[in-house]
C-alpha cells in the first residue's frame, strides 16, 4: 500500500513528495511489530533502491508468512536521486545533516521532521547506505559507543561483514540514525558499496539478514538463512592510509583482502612526468574493509581502511 508522508510546494507548481510502501498482512490483530527500512538521504546511494526492491517483490510473493507491518521508504531525497545528486539540489542541503528537522523551518527541515515523526513508534529502523563514488565499502554496520550494548545484538543479526563501534564523539547528532535512537527508535546505520553504483552481491547478502531479523521479532515465518558472524570492532583498531601526495592511485590488492604491515597496496603515480610519487603501504596488518575506487587523489585523500588483527 503506497502511502504519502508528506508534500510541500516547490516553484513552477511542482511538489516534493515522500511515499512510502506499507506490507502488512492481510488481518491485522493489533499487536503486529513494525521495522522501517530508509534509504536515498544520499542521491548517489544506490544500493538501498535494490534492497527495497526485493524485499517488497519477495514480501508480496510470500506474503502468507508476514507476521508484521514492513514500512519501506526508498526515496527519502527524490530531488537528490533524480539529479543524481548526492545532496538536495536547488536547496544544497545535506539530507541527512538536517535531523531531527522542524515543522517550521525551511522546506527539507520539514519534510525531514515529517519523515522522522513517521516512523517513531517502529519497533527497528534499518538505515542503509552507499558509499561515495571515491571509496568502496564492505557490508558494514556503524554504531555509537552510547547504543552498542543495545544494538551490538541486532547489528549481528543483519548478515553484515562486521559492526564498527564508533566512540560518541565522533557521531554527527544531526543524523537520522542518532535522532532516532535518542527517541527510543533502535536504528541500525549499513553503509556498503560504492556510489552510484549497484552492487547486488552485496545487496543480496543485506535482504538476508533483513529478513533474518524479522523473523527473530516474530514477523516472518518463511524460511531465512543464517547470518554470517561478524567481526566487531572499535575506533581503536581501524588505522586510516591517506594519500601523501597528489596523483593518480593504482591499487595492487584487491577491496575485501588481508594484508601484511609494510605490504604494498598501490602507488600514487604522476601521468605527466611518468614517475611514481608515493608507494602506499599497509601501516598494520589486517583486513582493508575501505578502498579507494576513483584514482585522482590529493594529499590528504583517504585511500584505505584497514581493520587491525582481523582472521
Amino acid at each position: 500500500m503506497i502511502e504519502t508522508i508528506v508534500s510541500a510546494d516547490l516553484a513552477v507548481d511542482e511538489k516534493l513528495t515522500l511515499e512510502k510502501n506499507r506490507l502488512q498482512p492481510q488481518e491485522l490483530t493489533g499487536e503486529e511489530k513494525r521495522i522501517s527500512i530508509v534509504t536515498g538521504l544520499y542521491g548517489d546511494e544506490l544500493d538501498g533502491e535494490y534492497i527495497c526492491y526485493e524485499l517488497i517483490r519477495r514480501i508480496n510473493s510470500n506474503k502468507k508468512y508476514l507476521k508484521g507491518i514492513v514500512d519501506i521508504f526508498p526515496s527519502c531525497n527524490p530531488l537528490g536521486l533524480a539529479s543524481t545528486t548526492r545532496g538536495v539540489p536547488m536547496f544544497e542541503l545535506d539530507m541527512n545533516r538536517i535531523f531531527p528537522g522542524s515543522e517550521k523551518g525551511t522546506t527539507i527541515e520539514y519534510i525531514a521532521a515529517r519523515l522522522l515523526d513517521d516512523i517513531i513508534g517502529s519497533n527497528l529502523c534499518i538505515d542503509l547506505h552507499s558509499s561515495n563514488i571515491f571509496l568502496m565499502e564492505t557490508p558494514q554496520v556503524r554504531i555509537s559507543e552510547v547504543t552498542a550494548e543495545k544494538l551490538v545484538p541486532i547489528a549481528k543479526q543483519i548478515n553484515a561483514d562486521f559492526v564498527w563501534v564508533h566512540a560518541s564523539a565522533t557521531v554527527l547528532e544531526s543524523t537520522l540514525a542518532h535522532s532516532l535512537n535518542t527517541m527510543g527508535v533502535p536504528t541500525l546505520a549499513v553503509e556498503m558499496g560504492v556510489g552510484m553504483r549497484i552492487n547486488k552481491k552485496y545487496g543480496d547478502q543485506l535482504v538476508e539478514g533483513i529478513f533474518y531479523i524479522m523473523k527473530q521479532m516474530g514477523m516472518w515465518e518463511g524460511p531465512v538463512e543464517t547470518p554470517k558472524e561478524p567481526i566487531v570492532s572499535t575506533d581503536g583498531s581501524v588505522s586510516l592510509v591517506h594519500a601523501e601526495v597528489s596523483g593518480v592511485f593504482v591499487p595492487e590488492i584487491q577491496h575485501g583482502e588481508k594484508v601484511e604491515k609494510g605490504q604494498p597496496m598501490g602507488s600514487i603515480i604522476d601521468s605527466l612526468t611518468g614517475d611514481v610519487n608515493q608507494i602506499v603501504e599497509a601501516p598494520e596488518s589486517g583486513f582493508v574493509f575501505t578502498l579507494r575506487e576513483y584514482p585522482i587523489v590529493y594529499e590528504g585523500s583517504l585511500i584505505a581502511r584497514i581493520l587491525g588483527g582481523a582472521k
